[in-house]
């Protein structure tokens, strides 16, 4: 019998210990909850309109279609069962002999969960399209109303956290509002738009150099977005955000706001406390399982934990970022420990190579730090660009993404700017005759029906 690899999660580490296994003589099952794998890095683009959700997906089954030692498997993974090694789904048990965890994270709301039905985050399609939903309601929602209070609770933009989710968020929703939305109103200026991104530290994207932190917050005030660091989020309603400035409770600033992303945190996926459950794992402060150098479990050689799940320090005790190159690195590095194995030759430590960090602001704006060159600008944008198409899988998820960014740059155009579904937000204060933001009619004025672009799901990446 074939060595039997099952590997949880189609997310970056996942897909590539999978495809990493291609040519072994080994079983593959490859488990997820959705039947696709997402480009998260571009779920902004989604939650924007720039990209439509079928850019940055692909069906797992067409990506993996031609990998005959593959398996694919729809299903949720509940429980793990360490002593029999078996993963365990709702409906079935799936036995392995190297196990490969890689579900990813979630948002983190610090003890606030009641946060997450007024201020989504951004990590998964249907996250995406309730922000792009909500973000066009509230410019569509202001066009109708003729209460100047109600207009400016509108047309302001709280995004919580200034890390490169946070910063490339706020810029594309300054290029929205900017340019994008301008002259498609005849009663309001989207322009006009308050977009504030709060930072708990004392500059935006803390984890670069501050040169370059510096040229990011200059990019996005250019996009009209106004920063403000060493402040935190403390309290978020139906109408308003509480903003506390330097930790102090009486410096805390109340802002009428419809709109809250959050952008400021992340745990890991529940699957974590299962493992430790059955292992015996330590896990950290955020949910992640503690690894060893070679990504596996203590005391369990045939399990890795690899991914934003793993709590992976390198030589030095740093933390490894939950980045997806760091994925990408780990589910190729524990694929070829498992081919080593089974050859019966030494296995190495992992070292991850860090080839840089990138984050967009908008249009033709970036930075970057590529070892110790630092770039920004337009030259940062391209390689961006250059990047970011060659990690996309599926050549024509490339093609349809370069049509739409050149699209974007000629005429600034989001052509993904539609509203689907039903709105979840809560009810505003509205005008006589002005329909609510939980109102189907705020979001589809002439009461057409709409559908949804893809069913909801909960799948952790």
């Amino acid at each position: 019998m074939k060595h039997r690899v099952v590997i949880i999660g189609g997310g970056f580490g996942g897909l590539y210990a999978a495809t990493t296994l291609t040519h072994s003589s080994v079983a593959v099952t490859l488990i997820d909850r959705r039947n696709f794998h997402l480009f998260q890095p571009l779920l902004y683009q989604v939650a924007t309109g720039g990209l439509s959700p079928a850019n940055i997906a692909a069906p797992l089954r067409a990506v993996l279609r031609k990998r005959r030692n593959i398996e694919v498997v729809l299903g949720e993974v509940v429980d793990i069962d360490a002593a029999q090694r078996e993963v365990i789904l709702r409906d079935d048990r799936i036995a392995y002999d190297s196990l490969i965890v890689a579900t990813g994270a979630r948002h983190h709301y610090f003890g606030n969960p009641q946060w997450e039905a007024l201020a989504p985050s951004l990590k998964t399609v249907e996250d995406a399209t309730k922000i792009r939903r909500r973000v066009l309601t509230a410019f569509e929602t202001a066009e109708r109303s003729d209460v100047a209070e109600e207009i400016a609770r509108c047309l302001t933009f709280v995004i919580a956290g200034a890390g490169p989710t946070g910063v490339e968020l706020a810029g594309a929703l300054g290029e929205l509002a900017q340019h994008t939305l301008r002259n498609n109103f005849r009663h309001i200026d989207p322009s006009q738009a308050r977009i504030l991104l709060v930072e708990g530290t004392e500059r935006v994207l803390p984890m670069y150099p501050p040169d370059l932190s510096t040229k990011a917050q200059q990019s996005l005030e250019r996009l009209g977005v106004t920063v403000i660091c060493n402040a935190r989020v403390t309290d978020i309603s139906e109408q308003q955000v509480t903003i506390t400035h330097n930790g102090e409770t009486k410096d805390s600033e109340v802002i009428p706001a419809r709109t809250v992303l959050w952008a400021a945190g992340v745990q890991a996926s529940k699957l974590g406390q299962a493992l430790a459950r059955a292992t015996g794992a330590e896990l950290d402060r955020n949910g992640r399982v503690k690894v060893g150098r070679d990504c596996t479990v203590a005391g369990h050689p045939e399990i890795f934990v690899i991914g934003d799940l793993a709590a992976h320090q390198d030589k030095a005790g740093q933390q490894l970022p939950g980045m997806a190159p760091v994925a990408i690195q780990q589910g190729r590095y524990v694929a070829r420990v498992i081919q080593r194995r089974l050859r019966g030759q030494a296995t190495q430590e992992f070292v991850y190579k860090d080839h840089g960090q990138m984050s967009t602001i908008g249009r033709a704006a970036a930075v970057a730090q590529i070892g110790k060159v630092h770039l920004s600008g337009f030259i940062a944008w391209l390689a961006w660009l250059l990047v970011h198409l060659l990690q996309l899988v599926g050549f024509e998820n490339r093609i349809l993404v370069f049509v739409q960014w050149a699209g974007n740059y000629l005429t600034r155009n989001k052509a993904a700017r539609l509203i689907t579904g039903t709105s979840s937000t809560s009810k505003a204060s509205k005008s006589p005759g002005q329909p609510t933001s939980g109102d189907p009619q705020a979001s589809n004025p002439h009461g057409t029906k709409v559908a949804s672009e893809l069913s909801p799901a909960t799948s952790e990446k």
